[in-house]
């Protein structure tokens, strides 16, 4: 069931979700925890998981309204700490309170809290239900939890909740930088989808039409309004809402999140890796990949503009690197130790040989007239993306979020290594497109002068 009206895109999401059994999108809904936690889970106790001011907002009321319909409620668990994201140090504090007791979680909050308490409850092999607090990223209605551990970012497989209550009420009154951010990480959408149609062409990882429907199928509608976002107009946050949650339905089922993740979230995931703060704060996962998509945009900008049918096949094989000399290039790419083995392993897996290289490029050269325009009539440009950011109030230049312009330009190179999925990055690499694209990006004329 479902709080949106005459919405046949999202009612068939729900549908056939392998998890989530309900979506309420409304306002005034809180009250209706209750009812929902009931119907799924009968007369099983109910454990609040909160932070402090997620739970003044919503986490209260839902409670109350728990307990007033005669619902075993335990104690709620609140974080406390001020500086509260998603790190496995979090996942274990948490699970030593579960595990104590047979009660259901009910997350209160937004990203860090669904992703601590989804790993969680999978930990304690239970279901769970969430209460979304702010519309700052797609992750409700995901299936598996992106965790920092041992110093990488992971996405740990793990089922989405079974039910989310987002009552726009409470979401229009969250800060104005967390529904940016929710809508930064919409935006992000767009290039990801792009490289998802770069895989495809290539035949390395097919799309999948229902997962790509979820996501794109009126992703240009729900980013329509980033002033209506900004102003926490009812109308914008409702499609703001259903576009983030579209894309955790169509990560629930493809399994995987490359419906809605490409390169530009590889920049935040690098980021997040290296610790990354600005003015000693914390930068939002929305704020990371609005960037990242911006960076991403950028290099297909450049790549459009090559003649790929023409490419030279055997000269640019010739240039591709044997596996030992990528290994040491990246020994001496990165500064920290856990982030320079994650990109030795992900290379390790991705890493293709020459022969293999030739016959991708002999598909990409043959492709590219039909791809170039498949890419051109999907993606807006670099100055468009920039100036919705700018609307609905993130930023929409790499010095906002504590990135300089060289150290953007190093983390296009370190950011392709990271992951194995392919993406914009590997395109650019494998055509040996990469170094002269940095020097038309970053030049004097270029779109981020130095």
């Amino acid at each position: 069931m479902t709080a949106l009206r005459n919405d046949p895109l999202i009612e068939d999401a729900l549908a056939s979700a392998t998890d989530t059994r309900c979506l309420q999108i409304g306002r005034g809904i809180l009250g209706n925890t209750a009812e929902v936690f009931q119907s799924l889970f009968g007369s099983a106790s109910a454990i609040i998981v909160a932070d402090e001011n997620t739970f003044r907002v919503a986490g209260k009321k839902v409670y109350d309204a728990l307990r007033a319909a005669g619902q075993k409620c335990e104690e709620p668990f609140l974080f406390t700490d001020p500086d509260l994201y998603a790190e496995y140090k979090y996942v274990e504090e948490l699970e030593r309170v579960i595990a104590k007791t047979e009660a259901i979680p009910v997350a209160v909050g937004s990203g860090a809290i669904n992703d601590l308490t989804k790993l969680v409850a999978n930990h304690c092999l239970r279901q769970y239900m969430c209460v979304a607090t702010a519309a700052s990223m797609d992750g409700y209605t995901a299936y598996g939890a992106s965790i920092t551990y041992k110093g990488s970012k992971q996405t740990f497989n793990c089922p989405a909740p079974l039910a989310v209550i987002a009552d726009l009420d409470v979401i229009a009154a969250a800060p104005v930088a967390m529904n940016a951010s929710g809508y930064a990480d919409l935006l992000a959408k767009v290039p990801a989808g792009a490289d998802w149609i770069v895989a495809d062409a290539l035949a390395i990882e097919p799309i999948d039409a229902k997962g790509w429907k979820m996501v794109q199928g009126r992703l240009r509608e729900w980013l329509s309004d980033p002033e209506g976002v900004r102003q926490a107009k009812p109308e914008p946050l409702e499609s703001l809402v259903a576009g983030l949650m579209m894309g955790g339905f169509a990560m629930q089922h493809c399994q995987t999140s490359r419906p809605a993740s490409g390169a530009e979230h590889q920049f935040s995931h690098l980021w997040d890796m290296q610790h990354h703060t600005n003015n000693g704060q914390s930068v939002s996962h929305g704020f990371k990949v609005g960037i990242g998509t911006l960076a991403s945009v950028a290099m297909y900008e450049y790549i459009l503009e090559q003649p790929l049918a023409d490419l030279d096949i055997a000269a640019t094989v010739a240039q591709w690197p044997e596996l030992p000399e990528i290994e040491a290039s990246i020994r001496a790419l990165y500064d920290e130790d856990e982030v320079r083995d994650k990109a030795l392993e992900e290379v390790r897996a991705k890493h293709s040989s020459r022969q293999q290289l030739e016959a991708e490029l002999r598909i990409l050269k043959t492709n590219w007239p039909k791809l170039k325009a498949s890419l051109t009539t999907h993606l807006p440009s670099r100055r468009e993306l920039q100036d919705k950011l700018a609307i609905v109030g993130a930023p929409s230049t790499p010095p906002e979020i504590g990135i300089s312009h060289d150290r953007l330009r190093t983390s296009y190179y370190q950011a392709w290594h990271i992951r194995r999925r392919y993406t914009i990055l590997d395109l650019a690499g494998r055509t040996a497109s990469f170094d002269p694209c940095m020097q038309s990006v970053f030049g004097a004329d270029g779109l981020w002068p130095a």
